[in-house]
């Protein structure tokens, strides 16, 4: 029985590496050549830092970067208050049912595709003019079903009992919200936040449907889109290597942070 179990763990194991394998080892493969000197695929000659630094003279590439983080903090902020705000309102109200959950959340996985030609006719329908502040707007739209769904698992253990001896206590609903419930909610909002803000640079789709003509709207996915048409080069594997490693870095945190709100 032993050898059995032992037997499946080993199997388990196996596969989870081949996964991972299948899943990392193109990226690895993407940030090695991103340090290639020669620039070229198929020949190493050499580490060098040389494509990282091309990036930071692009003013292109700069613009885009400096778009993108306009976007994902404008958009994070707006979400992530509305989000909590939904959270709280749907956790405190009459229980959801099956039919009303489901559309809640249906945002979540509905294609990104479907999402951007619907924000993209409804832009159209008001006669909206396309640009940086469209994306935000979008951004923001996409963004809330997640930041509902992270702090609605904190409030799920919130004790409102708190909540009710800071009202027998004199307290009123803006000081019991400042005072006690947003320190105990604070780490999850802080979760949602930054898996915002990450869901927001990365995203790709309803950028490009949503934005305005011209640099002034472009994001470092679109950015990295236009470049690629003609080839992947050392600046591309550098620059996505960078966005990345920033985007793992954020989802890290935002795991720490959901899992001590979840205690």
């Amino acid at each position: 029985m032993v050898k059995s179990v032992t037997k499946s763990n080993s199997v388990a194991l196996l596969y989870l590496v081949l996964v991972y394998a299948f899943l990392y080892i193109p990226i690895l493969v993407l940030m090695l050549l991103s340090l290639n000197k020669s620039g070229l695929p198929t020949v190493w000659s050499g580490a060098t830092l040389d494509w990282y630094a091309a990036l930071f003279r692009s003013t292109a590439i700069l613009s885009a970067a400096r778009n993108t983080l306009i976007v994902a903090t404008l958009s994070t902020i707006l979400a992530t208050v509305i989000g909590t705000l939904l959270a709280m309102g749907v956790e405190r109200g009459k229980r959801l049912s099956n039919s009303m959950e489901a559309l809640l959340f249906a945002q979540m996985i509905i294609p990104d595709i479907v999402l951007a030609i619907a924000l993209l006719s409804f832009f159209t329908l008001l006669k909206f003019t396309l640009g940086l502040h469209s994306i935000i707007i979008s951004h923001t739209v996409f963004n809330i079903a997640f930041v509902c769904a992270v702090v609605r698992t904190r409030l799920k253990h919130f004790d409102s009992a708190v909540v009710e001896a800071s009202y027998d206590l004199g307290a009123g609903v803006l000081t019991t919200f400042r005072r006690i419930t947003l320190p105990i909610i604070l780490p999850g909002v802080l979760a949602a936040a930054l898996l915002a803000f990450t869901l927001s640079v990365d995203e790709f789709i309803i950028a490009y449907f949503t934005a305005g003509a011209g640099q002034a709207s472009t994001t470092l996915p679109m950015q990295i889109y236009s470049m690629i048409r003609f080839g992947v080069t050392p600046e591309i594997n550098a620059m996505a290597t960078i966005v990345m490693l920033f985007s793992f870095t954020l989802l890290f945190f935002s795991q720490r942070l959901e899992k001590r709100s979840a205690l």
